[in-house]
């Protein structure tokens, strides 16, 4: 019996020490994604009427026709689209205005409000947190 318990317990040992290695090295070498970000900006529009596949196919068609546009994507559940566009070349309000022109949406123009706009958030890791002050550990060792 104590033979079997020592075996889990260094098997269990063992799983836990291979499962750290794999995070840590994971962390060290995933580059984060290489965007021109000084100029990327990410804008949200909340549509008052129910979207479908149909009309999201129609949205994305018309805003990938907008000068600026880079990326998008939906949450049906909320009727709400999200899209990244480059502030160089067109605010959210310009292609905002282009997609109501495009099409007939019933639709707002999603604005922060004052007492958030300051705020630094990401969504994943809270900074402060003991996942944040890991990865950013490993990350000044690695890099």
């Amino acid at each position: 019996m104590r033979k079997k318990l020592k075996i889990i317990a260094l098997s269990l040992f063992g799983t836990t020490l291979l499962l750290l290695v794999v995070l840590v090295v994971h962390i060290a070498t995933a580059k984060p994604i290489a965007y021109d970000n000084a100029t990327m900006q990410i804008s949200r529009i909340d549509f008052q009427e129910p979207l479908d596949s149909l009309k999201m196919k129609e949205i994305h068609r018309n805003l990938k026709s907008i000068p600026g546009f880079i990326n998008d994507s939906y949450n049906l559940k909320n009727n709400v689209v999200v899209f990244f566009h480059d502030n160089k070349i067109a605010d959210s309000k310009k292609i905002y205005d282009e997609l109501m022109k495009k099409g007939s949406y019933k639709a707002t123009r999603y604005i922060l409000p004052s007492n958030i706009k300051a705020k630094q958030v990401c969504p994943v890791i809270q900074e402060g947190s003991f996942s944040y002050h890991f990865s950013k550990g490993v990350q000044r060792i690695f890099n």
